[in-house]
């Protein structure tokens, strides 16, 4: 019972804030020439929030499309502290008076250490100890350490916005917890091998697709949030079907709502 009942550890980057606007233009029009002011005043303000530094994280806006919104607004953040205030200093200038949050999601940056898990707690049941004990900290804190320090897993935990991929996809998602299909009653050498399968599908779009997963368990009613950047925003039906026909998802996920749109300016997000 505790090999299954066991999490994976994970490490943890930046924060993640994501809220979706929608515009009153009635309002926005009934305020004559004054909306021009408004909007570039709001421009202004997430000018400077947006520089991308190791430590302070960054802020964008992207226009949506198809979607029940017109904006969404993305801050990372080194800390909670961090995006709070990001978000109060956007949330202070007088366009946001007009703009109706339509939804929004927190979490923080992870990588999940399923492999590594699983592989210490068989060696700790191999050698008559438990997981969490001394020596299984100890090559946990190593093996951690040596993951993080890796390119890859800095780019997942401190994702940079590339110029060259403008194009965004946002939607949270849980694991199941039905009979026979529960998640979190899986081993972990299962829920390993499940996902290792799943990493496969989607590095054949390297390249093509920057991944970021954010955990949201404690932090927000989904699970976890996934936030896909791109070239062609196509590769995001494709990579999404491709990873659907994965075991882990067509027997263990569960989707929300899917946010798509483009980097922008908020005047091109709400005209």
């Amino acid at each position: 019972m505790t090999t299954v009942a066991h999490p994976p550890e994970t490490l943890e980057g930046w924060y993640l804030s994501h809220h979706v606007y929608s515009a009153d233009r009635a309002a926005l029009r009934a305020r004559g020439s004054e909306k021009a002011s408004l909007v570039a005043a709001a421009d202004e303000a997430i000018a400077r929030l947006a520089p991308a530094t190791p430590e302070g994280g960054w802020s964008a806006a992207f226009a949506l499309a198809g979607s029940r919104g017109d904006l969404m607004i993305i801050h990372a953040r080194p800390t909670l502290d961090a995006i709070g205030a990001a978000e109060r200093t956007l949330a202070s200038a007088a366009l946001f008076d007009h703009l109706g949050r339509e939804y929004s999601f927190l979490s923080v940056t992870e990588a999940g250490l399923y492999h590594i898990t699983a592989q210490l707690a068989k060696d700790a049941v191999t050698r008559g100890g438990a997981v969490g004990d001394e020596e299984y900290r100890a090559a946990l804190g190593a093996r951690a350490a040596a993951e993080r320090a890796s390119a890859h897993i800095q780019r997942r935990l401190y994702p940079p916005l590339p110029v060259e991929m403008p194009y965004v996809c946002f939607y949270p998602m849980s694991k199941r917890r039905d009979p026979g299909a529960n998640w979190y009653q899986l081993t972990l050498e299962e829920r390993s091998r499940l996902m290792y399968a799943h990493g496969l599908t989607g590095r054949r779009y390297a390249g093509r697709i920057q991944q970021t997963i954010s955990g949201a368990i404690g932090l927000d009613e989904w699970e976890w949030g996934v936030t896909l950047v791109a070239r062609d925003p196509l590769d995001f039906k494709r990579i999404v079907t491709d990873m659907r026909f994965d075991e882990v998802s067509a027997i263990y996920a569960t989707f929300g709502r899917f946010f798509v749109g483009r980097r922008a300016t908020i005047a091109e997000a709400i005209g």
